[in-house]
C-alpha cells in the first residue's frame, strides 16, 4: 500500500481523479507520476506499446493497487480513506486476470449474476429473479444471450470477452474498465465487439468507460478522449481527435506511423518513408 492519504477536495462530476499518481515496484517505476481526470459522460481509450504502464494504471483506477505516490479518487472515494471492497462493487472490470480465475465448469449465467456479490462462481449466495433477469439483459446487450447455459470452458475467446463485459455491467457500475477486450480475437470477433462497444459508447445512460488497447483499430466509434503512454509517462492526452494523430503515435511507439480515419474508425500503419508522417 502507498502512503496514507490526506483528505482532499472531491469533485462530484469526476468518476476518476488521479493527482500526481505513480506506481513503483521493487524500485522500478511502472507508471507516472501523472494526473488524469475522467468525467461522468466520457469514454476514454488508453494506448501505448507493451510495457507502457497501461495495465498498471488501470489497476489503480480499479482500486486493485494503491498508488505509491499521489492521490486517487474513484467514484467519489479516496483510496486510503475508504473501504475498497464496497468501492470495487461500484466498478465494472473486464480483464485477462479475471478470466484466468474462472473455473472451466462455471455456467455463464451464474458467472454473470455472481458479480453482484463480487465473487467468481456460485456458492451459497441467494439471488432473486430480478438478478437473473438483469444478467440475461446484460448478456443480450453484448450479444451473448445464447451463451447463458453454456460453461466457461466451452466458450471461444470472443465469447469469453463478451461474457466478461456482461459480468462487468451486471452491477450497473459508475465506471467501466476494459483491459484489452479485443486481444486474441479474429477479425470478425473484433469487429463485432467494436460495434457493440460503439453502441454502448453512444448510449447516454452507459457508464463512463476506460478501454485499454494496443491497437487504434480497436477504438469503438463514440469514444471521446484518449491517452497515449510510453514507458510509464503520458505523451499525449485529451480529445480523441487531437491525440490519435500520426505525430503523437509516432512519438509513443518510437517509429514513423501514419494514422487514417475512415467512417469514424482509426487505422494505423508504419509509414513507407521513415520520418515522413502526416497528421490525420
Amino acid at each position: 500500500m502507498g502512503a496514507v492519504s490526506t483528505p482532499i477536495d472531491i469533485d462530484p462530476d469526476l468518476v476518476l481523479d488521479l493527482r500526481d499518481v505513480s506506481l513503483r515496484r521493487e524500485g522500478k517505476s511502472l507508471v507516472g507520476p501523472l494526473s488524469w481526470q475522467v468525467e461522468l459522460d466520457e469514454r476514454w481509450v488508453v494506448l501505448g506499446p507493451n510495457g507502457a504502464g497501461k495495465t498498471s494504471l488501470l489497476k489503480i483506477a480499479a482500486a486493485l493497487e494503491y498508488p505509491s505516490t499521489g492521490t486517487a479518487v474513484i467514484v467519489g472515494e479516496q483510496l486510503g480513506r475508504t473501504e475498497v471492497t464496497e468501492l470495487r462493487s461500484r466498478l465494472g472490470m473486464s480483464s485477462v486476470a479475471v478470466a484466468g480465475r474462472i473455473p472451466g465448469d462455471e455456467v455463464v449465467q451464474d458467472l454473470v449474476v455472481s458479480a453482484g456479490y463480487a465473487v467468481l462462481g456460485r456458492w451459497r449466495e441467494r439471488y432473486d429473479q430480478i438478478d437473473f433477469d438483469r444478467a440475461a439483459d446484460m448478456l443480450e446487450a453484448i450479444g451473448a444471450e445464447h451463451l447463458a447455459e453454456r460453461t466457461w470452458g466451452t466458450l471461444s475467446e470472443g465469447e469469453r470477452k463478451r461474457v466478461l463485459i456482461a459480468r462487468a455491467l451486471m452491477t450497473d457500475p459508475e465506471l467501466l474498465l476494459l483491459d484489452e477486450p479485443g486481444a486474441g480475437l479474429d477479425l470478425g470477433g473484433r469487429e463485432d465487439l467494436v460495434a457493440r462497444l460503439g453502441d454502448m459508447a453512444l448510449d447516454p445512460d452507459a457508464p463512463a468507460t476506460v478501454l485499454v488497447t494496443h491497437h487504434v483499430e480497436e477504438i469503438p466509434p463514440g469514444f471521446t478522449h484518449a491517452m497515449l503512454l510510453a514507458e510509464g509517462e503520458v505523451t499525449a492526452m485529451g480529445l480523441i481527435e487531437d491525440v490519435i494523430t500520426s505525430e503523437n503515435l509516432s512519438r509513443a511507439f518510437a517509429q514513423a506511423i501514419t494514422v487514417s480515419v475512415i467512417d469514424g474508425r482509426y487505422f494505423a500503419r508504419r509509414s513507407r518513408r521513415a520520418g515522413r508522417h502526416r497528421q490525420a
